[in-house]
């Protein structure tokens, strides 16, 4: 299961690098073209999202909470995910969208996001990328929705460079989710 969650993650990294270098070398792309790397972008996550939800949550259930574990994390991945993939619909279905609507949207989209990688980086140990992603999506989102008339040039960079970083962490967490799970095979035949 770790496997598959570590490729899931390097998948998600790899496509975030790719939209983010592609929207910083060509800023000047019309609005609808940038809507449809969003759209493509938040479908590809949002899909992420949802497989990490759906999965059942092992273990048994939270005393304090009553939830089994893992349904609190699951619940926001959920939502997260169903938000990108409607944004990402959306974002494709209606490729003429304003500049100022589309901002709005990544902009929410980035803070969902985020807010839910910083709540799943909470209950994960060694969840530091996860939770530098989530902060990172938060202050871009933020930033992205209070000044949406900046121009699509400053939204492509913002959103690039943001989907860069977080392409980058999205593989160090990969990383990480690999050598944990193989870590832990390691220690299980040590003894």
């Amino acid at each position: 299961m770790l496997k598959r969650e570590a490729w899931l993650l390097g998948i998600r990294g790899v496509l975030a690098i790719i939209f983010g270098v592609l929207a910083v070398i060509w800023p000047g792309v019309t609005v609808i073209a940038l809507a449809l790397l969003f759209g493509i972008f938040a479908i590809v996550t949002g899909v992420e999202q949802l497989v990490h939800a759906i999965r059942p949550a092992p273990g048994p259930s939270n005393p304090v909470t009553g939830f089994a574990d893992g349904t609190g994390p699951r619940l926001a991945r959920g939502l997260a995910g169903g938000i990108g993939v409607v944004l990402g619909v959306l974002a494709i279905m209606w490729p003429g969208i304003t500049g100022i609507v589309l901002a709005i949207l990544v902009g929410a989209w980035a803070v969902v996001t985020g807010l839910s990688d910083l709540w799943l980086a909470t209950r994960q140990h060694g969840g530091w990328s996860l939770a530098l992603i989530g902060a990172l999506a938060i202050v871009a989102g933020l930033f992205i929705m209070v000044r949406p008339a900046a121009g699509a040039l400053a939204i492509a960079w913002a959103i690039g460079l943001y989907a860069i970083i977080s392409g980058v962490l999205l593989l160090v967490a990969a990383y990480q989710l690999t050598h944990q799970g193989s870590g832990r095979g390691r220690m299980a035949a040590a003894h």
